[in-house]
């Protein structure tokens, strides 16, 4: 979907939501191209896309930390931990969560506090933040702590005799798993995250701030069109005054570059740093793509001088020996890895170490210069390349808006259900 101007998430570069799809040079390519897709329409309505957090572990019943059960509805994970610690009176890093979920969205997911009366919780008004339940446990949730999330999506505006097709789609990706893409929402709502974190990666600060606050797309209106058209033109002052009030980042950054005279070396440290680390995590999520793109046809296929993903507990070996290791690939014991670069990355040898050289050569860029950007470590890690498909399940239905076709699914922490509803859909589905 396009942001309308009025609504401030306009200006934000981390707000997980619906997105309209990146341009064809930028979309990745399908596992199930030779299928076609069924088209449709996603997020008719928040209440069409439902995400069910799936808990690493129950609360214990006893302990310092509140865990308290949330639905939401068209907020973000971190709009939610700010009313949950103003009405504790505490501060939003004293909450705690497992993952961001979706603000377009119905989501329901567990945060926690400590030292809290869970009587401060009770008739509370939280706008579209609703408390399902309130336990207590021994630890602060922190990031990672969930299994996986469990989705509802409503598919609607196609016609019955596609649900075939969609069937057809989800045994693949059942059977092969499905190409562990970072979804659209990783780069932002004009999908250029990635850029800026390139830009700040070859030290090109220069680049990174035009695009922070210049070069136009297609989403930008009003404002932020005049104030962008403003800096690429080189009036700095007057593209100050168009960024609107709520465009914070940009008025920062924006400013700097007024106060310094056009000094983009200034203008990027005026840049937060939670964006700084945002824009080059961005980057290497980029570059995973990349090389995922390059193996999708063959996702369920090791490779000698493969690092090996272990499903049952995440950890990682080396490939010797291709064809021992491929039945336990093909019953998803384990997958093909890609690279997040990064210093302590460990890199593959043989064909999976050529193509993931070519993908950071092409970018311009080495391994050894994923060591550090302005005070940003970036240690890298493994990613399996693909990602298991659990308890699919596809039913037809209607409701007071019509008729739709439900696609249920699970997916492991850190997998997106983008990549599953645009094989589906195959880029129609909006």
């Amino acid at each position: 979907m396009v942001t309308p101007l009025s609504d401030p998430v306009a200006c934000r570069y981390t707000d997980a939501m619906d997105f309209s799809p990146l341009p064809d040079h930028r979309q990745p390519p399908f596992l199930t191209a030779d299928l076609p897709g069924v088209g449709g329409v996603i997020k008719a309505r928040p209440e069409d896309f439902v995400v069910e957090e799936i808990p690493l572990y129950e609360a214990a019943g006893d302990g310092t930390h509140l865990y308290l059960r949330i639905e939401k509805c068209g907020v973000t994970t971190t709009e939610a931990v700010q009313r949950i610690a103003r009405t504790a009176g505490r501060q939003p890093r004293d909450v705690g969560y497992a993952g961001l979920k979706d603000s377009e969205a119905v989501t329901r997911q567990t945060l926690s506090i400590e030292h809290v009366d869970p009587a401060v919780f009770e008739s509370v008004d939280l706008g579209r933040v609703r408390i399902l339940t309130i336990d207590r446990h021994r630890n602060k949730l922190k990031p990672g702590h969930l299994r996986g999330n469990r989705f509802e999506v409503k598919i609607r505006g196609i016609a019955p005799s596609r649900h075939s097709d969609a069937r057809r789609v989800v045994d693949i990706l059942t059977n092969r798993g499905v190409p562990n893409y970072f979804g659209p929402q990783r780069f932002g709502v004009r999908g250029d995250n990635w850029l800026i974190g390139r830009y700040a990666m070859l030290r090109d600060y220069a680049g990174a701030v035009s695009v922070i606050l210049g070069r136009p797309a297609p989403i930008d209106r009003g404002g932020i069109l005049i104030a962008r058209r403003a800096f690429d033109d080189g009036h700095l002052e007057e593209s100050l005054d168009a960024w609107p009030r709520e465009c914070r980042e940009q008025r920062r950054v924006c400013g700097a570059m007024v106060r310094s005279g056009g000094d983009p070396r200034k203008a990027w440290r005026a840049v937060d740093r939670t964006l700084r680390r945002l824009f080059l995590s961005a980057f290497q999520s980029h570059l995973f793509n990349q090389v995922v793109a390059t193996r999708v046809k063959e996702l369920d296929r090791i490779e000698t001088g493969d690092l090996a993903w272990k499903h049952a507990n995440g950890a990682c070996f080396v490939v010797n020996d291709a064809a021992r290791e491929q039945p336990r690939c093909a019953a998803f014991e384990i997958s093909p890895t890609g690279p997040i670069f990064g210093k302590r990355m460990t890199e593959t040898t043989g064909a999976p170490g050529e193509r993931e050289s070519r993908v950071l050569s092409e970018a311009g860029l080495t391994l050894s210069q994923f060591t550090n950007r302005d005070g940003i470590h970036m240690d890298g890690a493994r990613r399996p390349l693909r990602a298991p498909l659990q308890k699919p399940d596809l039913a037809s239905g209607s409701d007071e808006h019509g008729e739709f076709l439900q696609l249920t699914f699970s997916l492991p922490p850190g997998s997106y259900a983008t990549c599953v509803t645009r094989e589906v859909c195959k880029g129609e589905g909006r």
